[in-house]
């Protein structure tokens, strides 16, 4: 069985942890500054091979020596992206496999520089966006014979919003608030170019809903660098519905909370609820030659919350896990493939999808599933503790 250390036991850790041991070929480590809600995730999943650890992993001299007397082969990094240069640091030195869900740019460059000449994988950026949407639109662009544009649009969104920013908080604030308020990456002429956050707006209709979509920092993950020189325009944006942008701007822009962002925190988590009801919508647009005529491919998806272990999750939990348990998947059942810095785009679609964890990015679902659960009391609860519940 492979061992693997996951650190954070919130949202996302708690179903990585699920998905891992519900497989029955790993056995994980899942370690949170808060032992207790270690503890409560824990429990509530009920596998064996699941063990809950109390450790603060911004010590690294007590990451460090719970690595030495739990060893482990691969690390998962579930923590806000400020921590994850110190993680990386102790995975080179104890020579373990490395893994976070990271949309910061200045820590993926740490990372990239920790990982030359290692003998394991360092992939950061795993999960969604970065992660998944940098799969699908390097996939979409090896079926042309010269790339003009990349476009890549991805939504985590309350199937029902009702409130002034028609937005729910499906994930890290600290993530979301780090996406809206630094520079952006993009491709423009072929050249690497800066975007400016939450300008760049545009309209997208898909199936009938209209969104809005602008420049958000962190989802062109290593794209760009990946393919510089061979497509000539590049970018990616958050999708919202219409409006959200405007309120942003005024939030981060008008009132100055960009410089304040612990405050911005606080007005998010008290304002805005969290919610299991989400969908999360996926769009690459590739444009190009292919056999000497201009065309276009599309990938385009919807993931609604899903059943796993015996609960509901949401989709940003179900995309952004299974997104990292699948890339983890195939590098530990290969690992002589696999060493230093690992882009996402490394990967090609096919096999993400055909990973048993990759799965659940499949087509096809709906929202009855969470409507139904939620209506009848039957979520389950991903923690036992009632103080974390």
């Amino acid at each position: 069985m492979h061992r693997v250390l996951v650190l954070g036991a919130g949202k996302i850790g708690a179903l990585i942890c699920g998905l891992l041991g519900e497989s029955g070929d790993y056995r994980i480590q899942l370690a949170d500054v808060d032992g207790d809600l270690a503890n409560s995730v824990a429990d509530a999943h009920g596998f064996d091979a699941i063990e809950a650890f109390a450790l603060d992993a911004s010590d690294t001299s007590a990451l460090r020596a719970h690595v030495a007397t739990h060893p482990a082969d691969a690390v998962i990094s579930g923590l806000p992206y400020f921590l994850n240069e110190g993680v990386a640091a102790i995975a080179a030195e104890q020579d373990l496999h490395y893994f976070d869900l990271t949309e910061d740019v200045a820590v993926t460059g740490s990372v990239r520089a920790l990982a030359d000449g290692a003998g394991r994988a360092f992939a950061p950026q795993c999960g969604l966006a970065p992660g998944f949407v940098s799969i699908a639109a390097s996939e979409l662009m090896s079926h042309f014979d010269e790339v003009r544009s990349v476009k890549m649009r991805v939504g985590a969104l309350p199937q029902h919003p009702n409130n002034v920013l028609k937005y729910s908080l499906t994930w890290s604030t600290d993530g979301l608030i780090n996406e809206y308020g630094n520079v952006c990456e993009g491709v423009a002429g072929g050249r690497k170019v800066e975007l400016l956050p939450l300008e760049g707006l545009e309209e997208i209709e898909i199936d009938g809903t209209q969104y809005e979509a602008f420049n958000t920092s962190g989802g062109l993950g290593s794209l760009g660098d990946t393919h510089a020189g061979r497509v000539q325009d590049m970018d990616y944006k958050t999708m919202r519905y219409p409006g959200h942008c405007r309120q942003m701007r005024l939030l981060m822009n008008g009132l100055k909370l960009n410089e304040d962002r612990g405050t911005l925190k606080r007005i998010l988590e008290n304002a805005v609820p969290r919610t299991l009801q989400d969908v999360v919508v996926i769009y690459v647009s590739v444009t190009g030659l292919q056999d000497r005529e201009f065309r276009e491919e599309n990938y385009v998806n919807k993931v609604y919350p899903q059943v796993i272990a015996h609960r509901l999750w949401s989709a940003i939990q179900v995309t952004t896990a299974a997104g990292v348990c699948a890339v983890l998947d195939i590098v530990l059942m290969n690992p002589e493939d696999h060493c230093g810095f690992v882009a996402q785009e490394d990967f090609r679609l096919r096999e993400i999808l055909d990973n048993r964890f990759g799965r659940y990015y499949g087509h096809g679902g709906t929202s009855e599933v969470s409507a139904r659960l939620v209506a009848t009391g039957e979520t389950g609860h991903q923690h036992v503790s009632g103080d974390h519940a």
